[in-house]
């Protein structure tokens, strides 16, 4: 009996030690740098989810990578939970509490926790009447929701709180929003458009009349759906953490109007460089915190592993531009991990650590600006939100290529700051809102350089400043617009300049984009590129001049407001940092 009573206390007693232990800050998303994204949207098939997440996988994630934060699987497009909701519909068979498990191990561990959850994509609750968003042929659609129906009140809010309240995670990644959303047919969408807009006749398809308004009138539906659900959860729990995926970045280009803590992308699987090019570019200056997710794993031909450098080339195209890093790595059908492939992040992740303290925040140095038009974008779409540029896309790689630091910017930004940027590219735009058009105008008159390419020639009136051209003529125009950047960059083009300061220093960040990262869905390896010969435009002659994140001092010369030196090579992303104290 004494022996039993002893060992109850020493249990006690460890139980009020383990509890006295100090729990681990974890980063808020504003401040964090490198996460990793699991899912694998749970389905009627998965029977067993939970029977082999253990905390020693979980430790062993974060042991090998460090990472900031986890995304985990919690609900995916199929609208099937992986964990046992008390709101929605839990997988047919779960063991125990994976998400638990999850939560316990990495609050231990002081790493953040934050849920893949599908929003407006969610085949499980449009089964319920009136709760998905209706086709112009009169059949509800097979994916979306209603922005008028009440999945938002029902399920969304009610789920979110329950991660937070119940589980105590840091917030959700928020999948399947702008980009899943489509224009409703449903009776109380086409009341409150005509109620909105007087417009009686509801077009079908594009090119009917008020095609565009229509449009316009589902875009500002989702806007009020984001900013309502947000809202109410954070009413409730306001320190839980909401990204919806793709809101106000390329895919949804215009100015932040909803309270998201952060913005996030997983750019494409395939030519992911070309698209963490643009998609980094415009996040940079929307005045949030923002990441891009890369994934781990290419889907065509097959879903073969990509290797750690190819990663880590992706990851230096965001890197570069001040942004986060994430990878998307699969879970298995039971919620596990494959362990296997968690050496590749922790390279990865080594590689993105070493640029961090330079790199995360920094800010681009204006040079030239090319303009991404939201009201050019909005009126050439068919759909609401869909990823649909070429024009811009085709203007920035040839800029790039060619050793330009080019920021991709909405007229948001540009108003106002105009002044600071030597030239300003618009590239195959058909419309300009008038008022931004008469900045333009001022900006020209006041000496700034304009470039208008082929569509978007007929936009402005002939002015001293501004010039046109075709897209095979572009170089050459920039060159005698622009005949001076800060940063010139000869011996590959091959090579990507991104010229920002952070911490009082100036950084010229050279990433190799050489190969045939295009169209290769697996890259073995990448040749390095160089040497490289860099003339820096500089009023000063600077103390020191370093090759980071190696530390290598760099020679150089310097003479009538110019450094001049030569990069040996670029294996993957340097970084030219220039101090003047």
């Amino acid at each position: 009996m004494n022996n039993h009573i002893i060992f109850v206390a020493l249990l006690l007693t460890g139980c009020a030690v383990q509890q006295d232990q100090p729990v681990p800050t974890r980063l808020k998303r504003a401040d964090s740098f490198l996460g990793i994204h699991f899912d694998f949207h749970a389905n009627t098939d998965c029977t067993n989810v939970g029977a082999n997440t253990t905390p020693v996988m979980i430790e062993n994630i974060i042991a090998l990578v460090r990472p900031d934060y986890l995304q985990i699987d919690c609900k995916g497009h199929p609208g099937i939970s992986s964990y046992p909701t008390k709101v929605g519909t839990p997988a047919p068979g779960i063991v125990g509490d994976p998400l638990r498990v999850w939560r316990e191990v990495t609050a231990k561990h002081g790493v953040a926790l934050y849920m893949h959850y599908s929003g407006v994509y969610e085949r499980q609750a449009i089964r319920n009447p009136g709760w998905a968003a209706i086709n112009a042929d009169g059949k509800p659609n097979e994916r979306a929701t209603s922005f008028w129906g009440p999945y938002a009140e029902k399920l969304l809010i009610p789920q979110l709180r329950e991660l937070a309240g119940d589980y105590g995670v840091d917030g959700a990644w928020v999948d399947g929003e702008c980009w899943a959303s489509v224009p409703d047919y449903s009776e109380p969408a086409l009341q409150a458009f005509r109620e909105a807009t007087g417009i009686q006749s509801v077009p079908r398809k594009p090119g009917e009349p008020h095609w565009f308004e229509f449009l316009e009138f589902h875009r500002e539906a989702f806007r009020k759906y984001l900013r309502h659900y947000i809202a109410e959860v954070k009413r409730t729990h306001p320190n839980f953490q909401l990204c919806s995926n793709w809101a106000f970045t390329d895919r949804m280009a215009e100015p932040v109007s909803a309270p998201v803590d952060f913005l996030s992308g997983d750019y494409s699987p395939q030519d992911s460089v070309n698209s963490a090019r643009v998609s980094a570019r415009y996040l940079a200056r929307q005045g949030k915190p923002w990441d891009l997710m890369a994934w781990s794993f290419s889907t065509k031909p097959t879903r073969d592993q990509k290797t750690a450098v190819q990663l880590q080339r992706e990851a230096a195209v965001v890197v570069a531009l001040g942004g986060g890093f994430q990878a998307y790595f699969k879970q298995k059908r039971d919620g596990s991990i494959y362990d296997e492939q968690m050496p590749v992040m922790a390279e990865v992740a080594k590689f993105c650590r070493a640029r961090q303290a330079l790199c995360h925040r920094a800010e681009a140095v204006p040079q030239v600006a090319l303009l991404f038009s939201t009201a050019g974008h909005y009126r050439k779409l068919n759909g609401l939100f869909p990823r649909s540029y070429a024009n811009l896309t085709s203007a920035l790689l040839t800029l790039l290529e060619n050793q330009y630091s080019v920021e991709v910017l909405g007229e948001h930004h540009l108003s106002g700051r105009m002044s600071q940027y030597p030239l300003i590219v618009v590239p195959e735009w058909e419309y300009l809102e008038p008022k931004f058009k008469d900045q333009l105008v001022a900006y020209a008159k006041s000496g700034g350089k304009i470039l208008l390419i082929g569509k978007s020639s007929g936009l402005l009136p002939a002015v001293r400043g501004i010039a046109t051209t075709e897209v095979t003529g572009l170089l050459q125009r920039v060159r005698e617009l622009f005949p001076e950047p800060m940063v010139e960059v000869s011996g590959s083009h091959g090579v990507d300049v991104c010229v920002a300061r952070n911490h009082g220093k100036l950084l010229v960040n050279l990433v190799n984009t050489s190969g045939p990262h295009r169209t290769q869905s697996i890259i073995e390896a990448i040749p390095s590129v160089g040497a490289l010969t860099v003339t820096i435009r500089h009023a000063k002659k600077p103390v020191k001049v370093t090759l980071e994140p190696a530390g290598q001092p760099l020679p150089f010369t310097y003479r009538d407001g110019k450094i001049q030196l030569t990069v040996p090579q670029v294996s993957i992303h340097e970084i030219i940092v220039v101090e003047t104290k």
